[in-house]
């Protein structure tokens, strides 16, 4: 919120204590410390109260109270957000992490989400019915988080990102107007959600478009480092044959040794997970591997694959570049960073962005890149006691080394809060169209999401 106003915590607590009981948590409370705490451990901030909100009721009283106390206001759901912007210093923590129910209509093929709901909550309802929706590739993360600013994942080419596939959400607006945003109602508002980030007011529930896939071909393939650049110059070249079906990440993780091993991460979504055998065969022959999982599995199964490779409690600094091909000087960035790892838990990762993605209109939603893309995760990770420096320095010289071979921009949902030029570039041609929805639904800057997105100056 961007009022000068002195906050009035006192005021703000017992007007939310007379509605949410012992779910207003303040410092003192027993639960305050679990409640603001972060996957990522390094993010030191000390909010005033936590509101536990149930329903869509509660989130606008408390919106409401926020904006009368002149409170910093920031909202909690799946809490990946590297940056920690679900906390804010003095602030109130609008937690929605009980809003989780899922209902699936298997015939409409359409899932509505709680605004609170992480990827598992979603998947465990639609696997019995083989039904899957777009997520990322990390199964703890809240649907709402990943598909405000976008969702890059596993489905990509097949059914795009996963704000391609939002049908609606209902929303509390800054001044506690709960509304609908579709295609029918409010629409300008379902343009900015799609790609916006959460700038636009507190979606507590989200309606997607479903999708019928019993199993997917999937799995972890690693190879030695000596061979990663033959790995990854084999892997951009398939790319440029991958049909919609197949969407591959690439990078680099910690070995059982102690060095970075290449990776590739193949996910063949067709309809006949077998038809994806010759494409992966070739993936296996880009080099000797030393592990091979690839087998057909349930899309849940798939992203359980990652579960162990973030860790709740180390520290995490990301740094993201958009590249648009892995051209050999690239290649050479990435394998040199790889060699230089400043940490055993620390990765670098390739999204690849294609197929029905690349296929939307750039004005169709908010989200400002179509052109087929890398996405480049520079993930910095370093356990609680360690010096900070060198690990910090690893990640910035890597994203510095990787940025003459890159677009402008870079995906909002990893850049870092100081990044503002980047985040004005990453929406190219919708930036005032954007600044223009920000100015009519919180021209008092109540929410300050991902990205970092101020009210127009002049009429809207």
């Amino acid at each position: 919120m961007t009022s000068t106003a002195t906050p009035d915590v006192q005021f703000a607590a017992a007007r939310l204590r007379d509605a949410l009981g012992d779910r207003l948590l303040l410092p003192a409370d027993p639960a305050f410390a679990a409640a603001t705490r972060l996957w990522n451990a390094a993010v030191d901030r000390s909010p005033a109260l936590v509101a536990r909100c149930v329903d869509a009721d509660e989130v606008a009283l408390a919106v409401r109270v926020a904006r009368q106390c002149h409170l910093p206001l920031s909202v909690r759901c799946g809490g990946h957000d590297w940056a920690g912007r679900a906390l804010r210093d003095g602030g109130l923590v609008l937690d929605l992490t009980a809003l989780r129910r899922v209902d699936v209509d298997p015939a409409a093929g359409v899932v509505t989400v709680g605004g609170g709901a992480t990827a598992a909550d979603v998947l465990a309802v639609t696997g019995p019915h083989d039904l899957v929706v777009a997520t990322g590739v990390v199964r703890a993360v809240g649907m709402a988080g990943l598909t405000l600013a976008g969702g890059y994942g596993p489905l990509c080419g097949r059914y795009g990102l996963a704000l391609d596939n939002l049908l609606g959400a209902e929303v509390v607006l800054a001044d506690g107007r709960r509304v609908t945003a579709d295609a029918e109602h409010d629409a300008e508002l379902y343009w900015a959600l799609r790609g916006g980030g959460g700038n636009f007011g507190v979606v507590t529930s989200l309606r997607y478009r479903a999708h019928r896939l019993p199993a997917a071909l999937a799995g972890m393939i690693m190879f030695p480092l000596e061979q990663a650049p033959a790995v990854l110059r084999g892997h951009r070249e398939l790319l440029a044959e991958a049909p919609d079906e197949l969407t591959v990440m690439a990078g680099f993780l910690g070995g059982p040794q102690g060095e970075p091993l290449v990776f590739v991460f193949p996910i063949f979504s067709g309809p006949d997970a077998a038809a994806g055998g010759p494409w992966v065969d070739r993936l296996r022959a880009l080099g000797t591997p030393v592990v091979d999982q690839v087998a057909p599995l349930p899309y849940d199964a798939v992203l359980r694959m990652f579960d162990g490779g973030m860790v709740d409690g180390n520290h995490y600094l990301l740094r993201t570049r958009w590249l648009p091909e892995l051209t050999d000087a690239a290649v050479e960035v990435l394998v040199d960073a790889a060699r230089r790892i400043s940490s055993p838990f620390s990765a670098l990762a390739l999204h690849h962005f294609h197929g029905a993605a690349s296929r939307v209109g750039i004005g169709d939603t908010a989200f400002g890149l179509r052109a087929e893309h890398l996405l480049a995760e520079v993930i910095a990770v370093w356990p609680p006691g360690d010096d900070a420096g060198a690990h910090r320095d690893w990640a910035e010289r890597t994203c510095a080394a990787l940025a003459p071979h890159a677009l402008p921009g870079g995906y909002p949902n990893l850049l870092a809060p100081d990044e503002t030029d980047r985040v004005r570039l990453a929406y190219g041609a919708n930036w005032e169209r954007l600044r223009r929805a920000k100015r009519r639904y919180d021209p008092r800057g109540v929410f300050s999401a991902v990205p970092t997105l101020p009210p127009s100056p002049g009429p809207g």
